[in-house]
């Protein structure tokens, strides 16, 4: 019984990360837009171009690294579009980013019905597909006991999504390209007085940024095992992503432990009912919840969020000073 109820925790947390990683995507490229001083909503569209994309070439050329390349490059032709009309045209940063979502989704079911209609590609016919998005244990690590198999036994995408959130925390703080993006978000006016090309660093981290959503896009249609129906594949992460940006406070290596903490309550809807059985004493309470709830919780914890950092002091915050300005040269 002890083993079973070892096996149930550690499926419990095995589960957090499978549902946190597509967060931890959209969070950090978020994070990497918004230090270049742009709001971009435009995340959960994004996402569903990189998924979509990504899946139909992976499949079609039995790769998962063409899947992720395709995925990174749909993601960062939606960010040149983003840029374009609100860096070079000076478009409204709010509704372009609303207007790119819904453009995302509608080529998302475009393609994906059209594609459906046709002849779908199955991810259980492509065995590299598969393979690649095998389970891959760290030696040593896996065996620990209880965290082992929940934390350090996933797939490939996992630890990419990890070593992509360490790599730009680095990067925005330890390097120079780092800092002088932090300075286009804080007063691109007096960036632009010292030499930074501004509108070079806001193009390049926004194509960046989105790339990286557009990763987690396609790990989120392979995770469902690319199963097409009536529902997107991203089914709201976009939004939740957003949020979690101020929650990480603008740090990519926070948004490691914020996405962690939303992927708890968003595996309560899968394995809530297993914790149940496993520990009637303690937990058994939490078969007695309507599934609803479960479904509404990570959005109802995202407005927590929300409420709870508007009223954080602002003291110490990530938050860019010139987030969702736009920048006319003209008026430094």
């Amino acid at each position: 019984m002890e083993l079973d109820k070892l096996g149930v925790l550690t499926s419990f947390i095995h589960n957090i990360v499978v549902y946190n990683i597509p967060l931890l995507y959209g969070t950090v490229g978020e994070i990497v837009v918004e230090k270049s001083g742009s709001l971009n909503l435009g995340v959960e569209g994004i996402m569903a171009v990189g998924a979509i994309f990504g899946y139909i070439v992976g499949c079609y050329t039995n790769s998962l690294l063409v899947g992720i390349l395709v995925a990174f490059l749909a993601g960062a032709l939606c960010g040149l579009l983003f840029a374009v009309l609100t860096v070079s045209l000076q478009a409204n940063q709010n509704i372009t980013g609303l207007t790119l979502t819904t453009f995302g989704l509608g080529v998302y079911f475009f393609v994906g019905n059209g594609l459906k209609a046709v002849a779908w590609p199955v991810m259980a016919d492509y065995a590299n597909i598969q393979n690649g998005f095998a389970d891959l244990p760290i030696p040593f690590l896996s065996q620990l006991p209880l965290i082992g198999q929940g934390l350090f036994s996933h797939n490939v995408m996992v630890y990419l999504g990890v070593a992509i959130a360490v790599f730009m925390w680095w990067y925005l703080n330890r390097t120079t390209p780092g800092l002088k993006l932090r300075a286009v978000g804080e007063n691109p006016g007096a960036a632009d007085s010292v030499g930074i090309n501004v509108k070079l660093m806001k193009y390049l981290h926004i194509c960046l940024g989105c790339g990286i959503m557009g990763i987690g896009g396609y790990y989120m249609g392979l995770n469902m095992s690319g199963s097409f129906n009536s529902s997107c594949w991203i089914n709201g992460y976009g939004w939740i992503a957003v949020a979690l940006v101020i929650f990480a406070n603008w740090n990519p290596a926070m948004a490691i432990l914020g996405t962690f903490v939303f992927g708890f309550f968003n595996t309560l809807r899968v394995s809530g009912s297993s914790l149940a059985a496993a520990f009637p004493g303690f937990l058994g309470w939490l078969s007695a919840v309507p599934t609803q709830v479960y479904q509404a919780l990570p959005f109802v914890i995202t407005a927590i969020v929300l409420v709870a950092t508007s009223v954080r002091n602002k003291r110490g915050s990530g938050l860019p000073a010139s987030l969702g300005v736009n920048y006319f040269r003209e008026e430094r």
